[in-house]
């Protein structure tokens, strides 16, 4: 076939190349039901007939709100390109209030929901979005349209010979989706991504990625509202890898087994957790067992690539993965080898540890506004180091502006925020995107994120304070699950802190201590003192203006629902400081 120009391309270069039985699979009342590659651009088509036969036109806006991810979302995808209209994913998680902001900004002319919760929602305000025509749903639930009278509407193949007339009139360069930032302030920016910003972002990281094509199995979990998922679902689908979609985040470690991916996608905080749920079984065996157990680890922390330890750590790597390595990664399935990073900045230490036990976490770097990625690890050719976001991928261009901004120009920087020139013309300035992040790039051509350029401050002293540094620093402890810097024009710098409950419950029962809730906990003053000692080893990492010198205990688990996170689990650190207003002034109030 011609060359992958748009984004429907992909099923179509699989179904030339690979045609696998499982393209799709998800799970039906616990079975998994799959979707070969024929049968998904079979039904694309249906959904692109049907669309065509309801009116849509070019560049009509599609939202589609998921739950989690599904086989039908990227049929539906398909579906909707195909047409020249443009799919917009709504973050199913989000407020009332931001979905009839983003269905009245995109003015979306049908609406496609994964679940009766998500339904509700979008049938809360459906009254306030006037261009709102339709609303369908892929579960069954009665008063609601099924997505299947869709593929029932266009199972008559008439019109098909319209679908190629649209399909060949979509120009690569042309909007095919809008996704909204889940902005840690205001309201949501709709990032406009080209068919070409997409593609050619997955081209030129695919090769970053060691697949076996066509007998390759991925597991796909994080959002796919989100573009990082969804970019690399169309990796998964040019390399002809099967991709199931996994349940739930609770039942991630049943899929993981049952499935047996080679690959899957990660965020920092879900990596720790699995980190967190090994060392917990290891501490619970006793004797030789638990020695060996802990001595592997201990080797695994100081894991460096390409045999840079030497042959004496080589022997001893060796004789852990044997004894120790091969269960965990048995325990993840047997067959993962790359867990792809993103979002956030990952622990050098569980980059460490996983490489060690051959379970190669590659980390990498990008916003939605690049579609995303700008740089990626790859453990083959001298491309992994440690501690970095990877070397820049092929055809991007990245400078670090004076202030140590990194700036980014390439096919893959975004056409703009959709009926918003003026914040497109300060993102974009001379084709180069103004990232917001500070980084720089070494002397092997990695690319290092720092901090965010918005986030930095300065205290009363006039010191800056980059508290991502600290804050990523702080969280290698496994007492802390999350900790924001606080401290813009005060003295001194402080910090809220959510703890790691599961095991700072644990030590403390080991310690003889009582604790019934979440609330005692962090008032308890042994609990409060051991705080204290891991923030005062980390503090030695820093100038004497950087430590932090107060610090206060959060009882609840900071989440997207209580507005401390963003969907793609970054802090929302405005709505943070209003939510611990109180915390904030017992810390400053001398």
């Amino acid at each position: 076939m011609a060359s992958i120009t748009r984004l429907f391309d992909f099923p179509y270069h699989q179904l030339e190349k690979y045609n696998i039985p499982d393209a799709l699979a998800t799970k039906v009342n616990g079975e998994w039901e799959k979707t070969s590659t024929e049968e998904y651009v079979k039904k694309a088509n249906a959904i692109s007939r049907a669309l065509l036969r309801l009116g849509l036109q070019k560049n009509d806006k599609i939202a589609v709100i998921s739950s989690n991810n599904r086989s039908e979302w990227h049929i539906m995808d398909i579906g909707i390109l195909q047409t020249g209209a443009q799919n917009v994913p709504v973050y199913p998680t989000i407020t009332e209030e931001d979905y009839e902001y983003i269905l009245n900004h995109s003015e979306v002319s049908y609406c496609f929901v994964s679940d009766e919760e998500v339904l509700n929602k979008v049938n809360a305000i459906k009254a306030n979005v006037p261009k709102l025509k339709e609303v369908y749903s892929f579960n069954e639930i009665s008063g609601c349209k099924n997505w299947n009278e869709l593929l029932e509407l266009g199972k008559d193949e008439s019109n098909q010979n319209e679908v190629e007339e649209r399909k060949n009139n979509v120009d690569p360069l042309e909007l095919a989706t809008i996704i909204y930032t889940s902005g840690t302030t205001g309201r949501p920016k709709g990032v406009m991504l080209s068919h070409n910003n997409i593609v050619s972002n997955v081209l030129n990281s695919a090769s970053r990625i060691p697949f076996e094509a066509g007998k390759s199995k991925a597991l796909s979990f994080l959002p796919i509202c989100h573009i990082y998922e969804r970019m690399v679902t169309y990796i998964y689908q040019f390399y002809g890898v099967a991709i199931y979609f996994g349940e739930s985040i609770e039942k991630i470690s049943d899929n993981v087994k049952e499935v047996q991916p080679n690959v899957m996608t990660g965020v920092p905080r879900l990596i720790e957790k699995v980190y967190e749920k090994i060392i917990a079984k290891g501490s619970e065996l006793t004797g030789i067992k638990k020695k060996l157990f802990f001595w592997a680890v201990s080797v695994g922390l100081r894991y460096e690539p390409y045999n840079a330890n030497g042959w004496w750590y080589g022997v001893q790597l060796s004789l852990a993965r044997k004894l120790i390595f091969s269960k965990w990664k048995a325990g993840l399935g047997g067959n993962l080898d790359l867990i792809v990073n993103g979002s956030a900045a990952l622990q050098p230490r569980l980059a460490r540890v996983f490489a060690a036990a051959e379970i190669y976490v590659m980390e990498g770097y990008g916003l939605s506004e690049t579609s995303p990625v700008i740089s990626v690890n790859d453990t083959r050719n001298g491309g992994f180091k440690i501690g970095t976001a990877g070397k820049i991928i092929d055809n991007v261009e990245v400078k670090i502006a004076e202030d140590g901004e990194i700036l980014c120009k390439g096919p893959n920087v975004m056409m703009g925020y959709y009926k918003d020139e003026e914040k497109t013309k300060e993102a974009i300035i001379d084709g180069y995107f103004h990232t917001g992040d500070i980084g720089q790039v070494d002397a092997d051509g990695f690319l290092k994120i720092t901090d965010r350029k918005k986030e930095m401050f300065k205290t009363s002293g006039g010191k800056y304070i980059a508290p991502q540094l600290i804050e990523n620093a702080m969280k290698q402890s496994r007492f802390i699950a999350e900790i924001m810097v606080i401290g813009d024009g005060e003295k001194l710098p402080a910090a809220f802190i959510q703890p790691d409950f599961e095991f700072v419950k644990s030590w403390a029962k080991k310690k003889g201590i009582s604790i019934r809730s979440n609330e005692e906990l962090v008032e308890n003053k042994d609990v409060r003192a051991r705080f204290q000692e891991e923030i005062n080893g980390i503090n030695t990492k820093f100038g004497h203006w950087e430590q932090i010198k107060k610090f206060e205990l959060t009882p609840d688990v900071w989440s997207i629902d209580g507005g401390h996170l963003t969907p793609t689990m970054k802090l929302k650190r405005k709505s943070i400081m209003e939510i611990y207003k109180k915390l904030y002034d017992t810390i400053y109030k001398d």
